[in-house]
């Protein structure tokens, strides 16, 4: 079948003005869910600025260096609220976004009374971060501790040799980019990085003793590595309390003469939006019910790799984890 000139134009001039459509349509599709995703969770931070009320801030799962999180608590320490409590369930993190948190929470307490609740786990780095409050609240069965730093790497030099691959590299100097996983570890490289982990661990040692008050004995106890639970951390000398948000809310009434039953209201810090796993979801189903298969499967991908990146942990890690069982 032959078309006339005239004809092609006219369909070219037909896809073009669908393929607009669809633009507009998909554009309109997005902002109907985002405007949805803002009504469902409503302002992201209602309490800034109204007075009379306790703010709860939420430290969970992995930390990291996040300066989103350092400029909402500096916020928060500006804002009319009478006090914090920060309830933590974290494994802890990289040492570095540890000890960011952990300033940002030692300025907050600066201007506020801050007090710590662990729901069920403050370990390692998230522990670093509860050490920063006035008082620690834990659960009877909480763990809590891991004190320590790890540097992990693999080493898969010997599997690269059994199927015949050898990775060359050309140093400046011996330490360069060592320890590496496509080459065995000499003893200079493994000392160098005993150092570094020393170092650290030193920092977070010394931070124990000064928070905690320990010292000797008590301090060898805790700084082993070990969790330990709210119980056990009670008699050590690790938290204050044994209870929860409402033990934490009649310790500020006793020291700080604030009424128990004042209001406490989420504080987040992170956008309102960036936990709306539906949001992404729900724009890709629409690009796609729109004809616009391609980019909704660029919007997948880029939500998958999203998450591969929060797995990633680079650097010296404040983590703890169970052992696995066999």
């Amino acid at each position: 079948m032959s078309y006339d000139a005239d004809t092609i134009v006219d369909r070219r001039r037909m896809r073009r003005k669908l393929t607009r459509w669809r633009i507009a349509a998909a554009l309109l599709a997005i902002v109907a869910v985002v405007g949805a995703g803002v009504l469902l969770r409503g302002d992201a931070n209602p309490i800034t600025g109204v007075s009379g009320q306790i703010a709860r801030v939420n430290i969970e799962g992995l930390i990291r260096s996040d300066r989103q999180r350092t400029e909402a608590l500096d916020r928060l320490g500006r804002s009319s609220v009478q006090a914090v409590v920060v309830r933590i369930n974290s494994p802890g993190g990289t040492v570095a976004g540890s000890e960011q948190l952990y300033e940002s929470l030692a300025r907050l307490k600066q201007q506020k009374p801050v007090v710590i609740v662990i729901d069920g786990l403050a370990a390692s780095g998230g522990y670093i971060a509860a050490m920063a409050g006035d008082h620690i609240v834990a659960q009877q069965s909480a763990i809590v501790g891991s004190i320590g730093v790890l540097f992990q790497y693999p080493n898969v030099s010997e599997l690269l040799g059994n199927i015949g691959v050898k990775v060359e590299a050309v140093r400046s100097s011996p330490l360069k980019a060592m320890p590496s996983p496509t080459e065995p570890s000499t003893p200079e490289s493994v000392a160098a990085v005993e150092a570094l982990v020393m170092d650290s661990y030193n920092w977070f040692r010394n931070l124990v003793s000064e928070r905690r008050k320990l010292e000797g004995p008590g301090l060898d106890t805790v700084a082993d590595g070990r969790v330990f639970t709210g119980r056990q951390a009670l008699k050590l000398g690790l938290i204050d309390s044994l209870g929860n948000e409402r033990t934490a809310l009649q310790w500020l009434a006793k020291t700080h003469k604030i009424d128990a039953d004042t209001p406490v209201r989420d504080y987040r810090l992170d956008s309102r939006l960036s936990d709306l796993p539906f949001l992404r979801v729900a724009t890709a189903s629409a690009l796609d019910a729109l004809g616009l298969t391609a980019v909704a499967g660029r919007l997948e991908e880029w939500g998958a790799l999203q998450a591969v990146g929060r797995l990633n942990l680079d650097g010296l890690l404040a983590l703890w984890h169970p052992p696995a069982s066999n």
